[in-house]
């Protein structure tokens, strides 16, 4: 007993982080050396993504009626500035895609095998998934997940709940913070859930697959790195007029790391709330500005959309001109926004931007096959940047406000 006692201490004084750096290396070499076992700790990974998608949308649809119901008159939750952050970042991400696209153009290895899944058939279908989603009744709302339905819900309830007693209003808060702590448990065990992903797939993928499209890879990681480090930084300094870069380092510290690895913006919610707490942000902001982010902040996604559909253009030899790129970025942003809406995520909504120029679906589900190919690193680092920086931009806009009232809410220094 005493010798389990003194591990718990060594882990608890290593910190989260490190312990899912060990994890990754653990991984690493497990897959490497023994592949067969590595293959049989996948009911690891999959036992933690599904913990946490289990938890999440419990926890969305309290935090936004919480929120809303203990919302004062006068008092400021600061999201229309927000919201206006992560549509211009996802317009922006699109368009540093297509500048990239056209310094170094790629081109792909298409065939026309057909795969068993039905991609939107426009920017309408899309737009009508989103709609049916928000209305969706609750209760499926959440057994599937729907995130954006759980937050039209949460905000109505929240609403409804504004003239409730206080001891209604305490009895939902308290539900909050169970829920809360329960998320915080399952959190502690991303270690043994990143080593069993990590182990499992890179033993069945391996490497081979991945290096015929080295070049594609390395511009979208290219493209996706500059949104992390250049221009999600500077939308960020705009709004707080302070060095954004400690923000950003604690983010990608904190919140990158484990979206990379679960490759879930949904099963990040949690991590990125706890996130704004020890930031010290106001709840009212938060718990709907995150759970908000992990549906339409998404630059990531509209990268990947792009990179992908001018890829095949480049390989079809198809002409394109400036004011169908430009068409192609607000394409790209809405699909991006959507990608949430749809099982799949990003690459399914790729056949929607190639119908722009043309493409016939076998050759834009060629494209998303491909895409499928390269997921194990588009998908993981897409995932960090999109999640990552729901709360870069919800904490600049914070401490914005802040500073503009005399005082700051981020001690940039501990970071």
């Amino acid at each position: 007993m005493t010798t389990y006692k003194r591990f718990i201490s060594v882990l608890s004084r290593i910190g989260l982080v490190p312990q899912i750096m060990i994890a990754l290396l653990l991984g690493l070499l497990l897959a490497y050396s023994f592949p067969n076992i590595a293959l049989s700790t996948e009911f690891l990974g999959k036992l933690f993504i599904k913990a946490l998608q289990s938890v999440a949308p419990i926890l969305v649809f309290i935090l936004v009626v919480a929120a809303i119901s203990n919302h004062r008159h006068g008092q400021t939750s600061h999201m229309r500035p927000i919201i206006a952050l992560y549509f211009i970042s996802t317009f922006g991400a699109a368009l540093i895609a297509v500048i990239a696209s056209f310094l170094f153009p790629s081109t792909l290895l298409l065939d026309t095998t057909q795969l068993e899944i039905e991609p939107p058939k426009s920017i309408l279908a899309v737009i009508t998934t989103i709609i049916f989603k928000m209305i969706d009744n609750p209760i499926n709302a959440l057994v599937e997940a729907n995130y954006i339905s759980l937050i039209v819900w949460g905000i109505g309830f929240g609403i409804a709940l504004r003239h409730a007693t206080d001891t209604t209003k305490k009895v939902v808060n308290d539900f909050s913070d169970s829920v809360t702590f329960i998320v915080r448990i399952v959190i502690r065990f991303a270690p043994l859930g990143i080593l069993g992903l990590v182990a499992s797939t890179i033993a069945e993928t391996g490497f081979e697959q991945l290096w015929r499209y080295g070049h594609l890879i390395i511009v979208l990681i290219s493209c996706m790195l500059i949104v992390l480090f250049v221009f999600n930084p500077l939308l960020a300094y705009w709004k707080m007029r302070a060095n954004p870069f400690p923000l950003v380092w604690a983010t990608i510290r904190e919140s990158a790391v484990t979206a990379f690895f679960t490759r879930s913006s949904a099963a990040n919610i949690p991590v990125n709330l706890a996130l704004c707490k020890k930031l010290n942000l106001p709840e009212s902001t938060y718990s709907i500005s995150i759970p908000l982010g992990a549906n339409v902040n998404l630059g990531g996604a509209a990268i990947t959309i792009t990179i992908l559909t001018l890829a095949t253009v480049h390989t079809l030899n198809i002409p394109i001109d400036l004011p169908t790129t430009i068409l192609l970025c607000f394409v790209a942003a809405i699909c991006a926004c959507g990608a949430s809406g749809v099982a799949g995520g990003s690459l399914l909504l790729i056949p929607v931007a190639c119908s722009m120029f043309g493409i016939p679906d076998h050759i834009s589900m060629s494209v998303v096959g491909i895409g499928f190919i390269i997921s194990v690193i588009q998908d993981s680092v897409e995932t960090a940047v999109n999640s990552s920086t729901d709360v870069v931009f919800t904490a600049a806009v914070c401490e914005g406000q802040a500073r503009k009232e005399g005082y700051s809410i981020l001690f940039t220094e501990k970071h």
